[in-house]
């Protein structure tokens, strides 16, 4: 069987069929409803053609999707990804799977407008909109809403203040953004349960992987390595011990923004690609220093030129790349990986009728 996406057979195909013919991709979108239980919904021979051996790279620049400035384009190549899914996704409805897209259009969007300070460990946001405690993470101050006061948190206008983040605080505040901004959308109920979660106590770190997010592919069977839909939350590991050793560059935390290109929550017009990527993890390992207080710290100063130099040598460049461009080894395990991950990130259900996400609020 193709593989790519099942809903009921009871689901509101139609709203799926109106969004296909409004993007142009009902042609190539193959509806299969045989078994009577459920609808397979994949792409035709020729759109999975686009996308050899599940590499979705470069799926933007064969179609010419101007997937940074259209807002359109973007959304086609997350149907076109999800639909080519080497791991059948299920849906437990039409709406549910149209929230998904909506949200993974927010996710890429939104990474891509951040722009913040690297820390690892200060602690400062917008002080009209956000207070601080050691119990309660960053929450927000009465009467301020979640959703612009997560974008003044991370989204500066140009020559703003730019606050100090983690990257993967920084993807937390994406993704909830992202997830507040569709439940405006479709399910009011849980905008509200998050404004009051955020009112009381943040959610973060392992807790806001368990509660928001799902993990696609393991370390034993792994995605395909360039599979990436917009909107995947990705981590490059750092496969070099002694620099893992310096906190915050145990690896990186990025967005896939589509395009071929990955979030830079730093210098956002600078984009990722795969390939800076790797070069930029290799050269932590010769980076790194020891500060006043015996902590490992990184000359972000070093890594930039280090990198500009490999970049301009193809032959340097060839054998890094070759290097880092490997799956990476188990969490604990320092062989001959590299910094490739085997899995993607993605949201929970958040519609009303499905939604995981009150479920998983409530029982906090």
């Amino acid at each position: 069987m193709p593989i790519g996406l099942l809903i009921p057979a009871d689901s509101n195909l139609p709203l799926l069929e109106y969004e296909w013919q409004r993007l142009g991709l009902e042609k190539h979108v193959v509806v299969d409803q045989k078994d009577g239980a459920s609808i397979h919904l994949y792409l035709d021979a020729a759109a999975q053609a686009w996308m050899p051996e599940f590499d979705t790279l470069n799926l933007a620049a064969t179609l010419s999707l101007s997937v940074s400035s259209n807002e359109d384009d973007l959304l086609k190549e997350v149907w076109l990804t999800l639909l080519f899914s080497p791991l059948r996704l299920e849906f437990p409805s039409a709406d549910e799977l149209l929230s998904s897209v909506n949200i993974r259009k927010n996710i890429a969007i939104n990474a891509a407008r951040v722009c913040l300070n690297f820390h690892t460990t200060a602690v400062e946001r917008p002080n009209d909109c956000w207070r601080y405690s050691e119990d309660t993470g960053f929450v927000l101050v009465p009467s301020s809403p979640l959703i612009e006061s997560l974008k003044k948190a991370c989204q500066p206008k140009l020559g703003g203040v730019l606050y100090s983040f983690s990257c993967y605080r920084a993807s937390e505040y994406v993704i909830l953004l992202s997830i507040a901004e569709e439940a405006h959308r479709c399910h009011p109920e849980l905008l509200q349960r998050l404004q009051e979660q955020w009112e009381t106590k943040a959610i973060a770190s392992r807790r806001f992987h368990e509660v928001f997010m799902n993990e696609i592919g393991t370390v034993e069977e792994p995605l395909p390595m360039h599979y990436y839909v917009p909107g995947d939350r990705v981590w490059f590991r750092n496969p070099d011990e002694p620099s893992e050793e310096a906190t915050g560059y145990e690896g990186s935390w990025v967005v896939y923004l589509g395009g071929g290109l990955f979030s830079n929550f730093w210098k956002r017009d600078q984009p990722f690609t795969v390939l800076t990527k790797c070069i930029e993890i290799y050269h932590w390992r010769s980076s790194t220093y020891m500060d006043v207080d015996g902590e490992m710290q990184m000359d972000e100063s070093k890594v930039e030129q280090l990198v500009a130099q490999t970049l301009a040598d193809q032959k340097a460049c060839a054998k890094i790349y070759e290097l880092m461009h490997r799956m990476r080894d188990p969490m604990d395990v320092y062989a001959e990986g590299g910094c490739m991950d085997a899995t993607r990130e993605t949201v929970k259900f958040v519609t009303a009728t499905h939604g995981d996400l009150i479920k998983a609020l409530n029982e906090l």
